[in-house]
């Protein structure tokens, strides 16, 4: 029998999840097939619509070796694991003669864990296990998730967080889950056989494509120890999102709660002397972070290096102590004695790392005004890493709708360890970009506005102008805005005006509702604007006439006290390149693309994208960000765009009306 054509393959799973077959989606499996075949590396810009978790999985089901899927988002997973990889590899089983498994996998923590459950958490001050269920009042909102997850676990076969709807609290989550540190191991824990951990590891050593995420691919990379099967394929995708969750990954805390809730677990544990040590140190690091300025510290002051080595010395003398001693009054003391090893280990590990001073780190002081006062640090890039553990052994397409920034794939090839496109070396990583377009006829769907008149944005300076031009836009359009903000702050103050101003229009704002529900309630009624900040930037999918008009209030540069941002940035001035567009512009690009891509979800859908900000059509930098966002039809003419917004509208309207009447 021949072996089936790729253009067949795909024919065959488009339809079966009742899509239509896109140019751009047949040209992105070509190029994937071709990168799998050759065992080369791929970047893929594929436009909103293009369908291109088909145009990855197709090819990659068809060529039979092992493959990764890591995502950045929950709703992505969701979509490949129940929807997309079910349908296609039904319909692709008449053609390739075999059914491909597919498993999910996640990090250990997002599973309940039974010993938790059953056996109770061990509790700070007191000897042994408290039981949690008991302890919680049955009537508070803490008691009321406890006794519901105690009952889900009876009916759960996956054990996982994001399949209990609705979800519970973290503090209620972090009752019946455990880190990878704190687990006792399948063999020397008494539920082993039934973990749901193991069993979903189990299931990912079987299948042939395992759906992950972008922080557990980080894990695997980062600490040596594979988590993940051994793979020939790696597909990335939301690729934009990458570095900064591999960043997040590899960033390390130290805060005065976590460092006295290490002291409080080794205490019962450890002889007396150990103790104390410990305690001394946890206390005098606690007077320092009293007296912590929020910043960068370039160098480490001395007495912060003190009082970092005492912290490191004494958690090194409580894990040798921990180790020596049983204690036959502490109830089930091997849970006890793994989750304080795993407080004092997290704490030991930061301190060392500060201490030895890596040039590659970047540390600073963090204020918050809920938790007080945390030292962090993180790598200064993340790039050689990747290059190193990445793109090493395997085929990697990595793809998003915004991989090409400014025009060209290389300012996101740069910060993924990737050299010049074409460039060789031996050390770099040869690879390939490239993009498939969008099916959407942006010139036509939409409009590019830059409100040119108002004045340049300051620093949390007074931007009454731009409140006014945004309600003038708000009332053109009738309703039907997204609103993204540069800070919460300044979000907050945009809904405060405009609730008074014009309340005829309700105003949504993030965190006063779970985004699932601001999200819902936004799609439902075309009068309503929702404004918030970072997450709505790249979290919102709301094709039809809800969303004509998506508003950001400034260019999201970074902000200039943002400690690891300007860290890096000056060293690629220092290293001879513009720091300001290889980290600032990029940044701002990344974002402004996702967020423009929040307009046109669907071949019906119009709109304008407003830009309230001179500087994207005076300052210098400013075509580079142009040459990021999609082809839309572009102006400056105010007028011109509430003519054009009150004439979508009244389409709706009258799309509306005539629904309405049938």
């Amino acid at each position: 029998m021949t072996k089936p054509s790729l253009p067949e393959l795909l024919h065959a799973a488009v339809t079966a999840v009742g899509g239509t077959e896109r140019p751009g989606q047949v040209t992105m499996a070509e190029a994937v097939a071709e990168a799998i075949d050759d065992n080369a590396h791929l970047l893929v810009q594929a436009g909103t619509g293009t369908g291109k978790s088909l145009g990855y999985l197709v090819p990659a089901l068809a060529q039979g070796e092992r493959v990764v899927v890591a995502t950045a988002t929950l709703a992505l997973q969701r979509q490949l694991v129940e929807r997309d990889l079910p349908r296609t590899v039904e319909s692709l089983h008449p053609l390739l003669r075999r059914r491909p498994e597919f498993a999910m996998l996640k990090g250990r923590s997002n599973y309940l864990c039974l010993h938790r459950l059953h056996e109770g958490v061990p509790q700070d001050e007191e000897e042994g296990l408290f039981d949690q269920f008991e302890a919680a009042a049955p009537t508070s909102k803490l008691g009321q998730d406890l006794l519901r997850l105690r009952d889900w676990s009876d009916e759960t076969e996956t054990g996982d967080r994001d399949d209990l709807t609705p979800g519970v609290s973290d503090r209620a989550w972090s009752q019946v889950s455990v880190s990878s540190r704190e687990c006792l191991g399948a063999t020397k824990c008494a539920y082993g056989a039934e973990c749901f951990a193991e069993t979903a590891r189990e299931r990912a050593k079987l299948a042939e494509v395992v759906v992950t995420n972008h922080a557990l691919l980080a894990i695997d990379a980062i600490e040596g120890a594979p988590v993940l099967p051994p793979h020939e394929v790696l597909i990335v995708d939301e690729a934009h999102e990458l570095v900064s969750r591999v960043t997040g990954v590899a960033t390390g805390e130290l805060t005065p709660g976590q460092v006295n809730r290490a002291v409080r677990r080794a205490a019962k544990l450890v002889n007396e002397k150990a103790a104390d040590q410990l305690q001394t140190a946890a206390e005098g690091f606690e007077r320092l972070m009293e007296l912590a300025l929020p910043g960068r510290l370039e160098e480490i002051p001395e007495d912060l290096g003190y009082a970092l080595m005492a912290l490191r010395d004494a958690c090194r003398t409580v894990i040798s102590a921990i180790g020596s001693t049983r204690d036959k009054s502490v109830q089930d003391e091997d849970a006890v004695r793994k989750q304080a090893l795993a407080s004092v280990e997290s704490v030991h590990d930061v301190a060392e790392r500060i201490t030895n001073g890596s040039e590659w780190d970047v540390v600073w002081y963090e204020r918050h005004d809920r938790f007080g006062a945390s030292l962090r640090v993180a790598p200064m890039s993340v790039s050689g890493l990747l290059r190193e553990k990445l793109f090493t052994d395997r085929s990697v397409i990595l793809t998003s709708a915004t991989l090409k920034l400014g025009g060209d794939f290389n300012g996101v090839g740069a910060s993924l360890g990737l050299g010049p496109e074409g460039a060789e070396g031996d050390d770099l990583p040869q690879w390939k970009g490239v993009d498939v377009g969008s099916p959407f006829d942006y010139p036509r769907q939409g409009i590019l506005y830059v409100a040119k008149h108002l004045a340049r944005p300051a620093r949390d300076g007074d931007r009454g102008d731009m409140l006014d031009e945004l309600t003038e836009l708000i009332q053109a359009a009738g309703g039907r805005t997204l609103g993204l903000f540069s800070s919460m702050r300044a979000a907050q103050l945009a809904a405060e005006e405009l609730r008074s101003r014009i309340p005829e229009f309700p105003i949504l704002l993030q965190g006063e509702e779970t985004l699932g529900e601001l999200i819902k309630n936004f799609a439902a009624d075309p009068k309503t604007c929702l404004f918030g900040t970072l997450s709505l930037w790249q979290g919102v999918d709301v094709p039809g006439p809800s969303c004509q008009l998506v508003v950001m209030d400034k260019i999201p540069f970074p902000r200039p006290d943002d400690p690891l941002m300007s860290a890096r940035q000056k060293a690629v001035e220092e290293a001879g390149g513009n720091g300001f567009m290889a980290v600032a512009a990029t940044h701002a690009a990344l974002l402004m693309a996702q967020g423009a891509g929040r307009l046109v979800r669907a071949s019906g859908d119009r709109g304008v994208v407003a830009v309230l900000d001179q500087r994207l059509a005076t300052a210098r930098y400013g075509s580079y960000l142009k040459a990021s966002l999609p082809d839309f039809w572009y102006t400056t003419d105010r007028n011109q765009v509430r003519k054009s917004l009150a004439a979508i509208d009244a389409a709706a309207q009258g799309a509306e009306a005539g629904t309405a009447a049938q």
